[in-house]
């Protein structure tokens, strides 16, 4: 089959499981920075990105400090998502094809906040959206408000292509930042910053892993984002 009639089918078989976000990236350039082996990674030339959005409700509840009620929503969107990757690996292999399904949220370097690879960067090639000043995946539609996971296969596929969309004029999560990390330039977000705030509230008991979600939380999409700030002018 091609690499379009096998996107088409593979997109099917994950909106069946529920996904809401659906794309396939060309890893070949980035797949050295993965903290995978070599002889592993030799088997890869693409990945296959899926998200699911969060709910709005649990996010509305966060003000300055993530909540126990979105630590709990954070780990099983997670869960859910590895379930899915699970089951999509399968569906792959089945077709004979290699598959690698990528913990959504699995650190290997706590105090670098790195992983076996970035869940964003793939996203962003896979056209899910932009890296926002939030230093998070924004999405046109959801915002940040969405969790997303990588399965890396051989599988012939149509790749998406990154977006050319940026944050513009919203700066909510400018405002929303309880320790002022996120800046104008997204190159300047000030990662240390906020992993000492996230190292706070885990200390706190707040949560019992290093997440934040108070950014998230202000990240809303574009056309909520310009709804808010139609109210805020008028």
């Amino acid at each position: 089959m091609s690499g379009e009639r096998n996107y088409l089918i593979l997109k099917k078989f994950c909106q069946d499981l529920g996904v809401d976000l659906f794309g396939a990236a060309d890893i070949n350039k980035i797949k050295k920075d993965f903290a995978l082996s070599k002889s592993l990674l030799e088997r890869f030339d693409k990945a296959v990105c899926l998200g699911l959005s969060l709910s709005k409700s649990i996010l509305e509840e966060i003000e300055n400090a993530p909540t126990r009620l979105y630590f709990h929503h954070y780990r099983t969107a997670n869960a859910l998502l590895d379930q899915i990757a699970f089951k999509v690996s399968n569906y792959i292999q089945k077709n004979s094809f290699f598959a690698l399904p990528i913990p959504a949220s699995q650190i290997i370097d706590w105090q670098n906040q790195k992983a076996h690879l970035s869940h964003k960067k793939i996203g962003y090639l896979a056209g899910l959206g932009w890296i926002g000043r939030n230093n998070l995946l924004v999405n046109k539609t959801l915002g940040s408000q969405f969790r997303i996971v990588s399965i890396l296969t051989d599988m012939p596929l149509k790749t998406d292509k990154p977006t050319k969309e940026a944050c513009g004029e919203c700066r909510l999560c400018i405002d929303a930042c309880p320790v002022k990390a996120i800046k104008e330039d997204p190159a300047d977000f000030e990662h240390l910053r906020c992993f000492e705030k996230l190292k706070e509230f885990q200390k706190q008991r707040l949560v019992d892993q290093y997440i934040c979600g108070v950014c998230v939380k202000a990240c809303i999409g574009e056309k909520a984002s310009k709804e808010f700030h139609k109210q805020e002018c008028s």
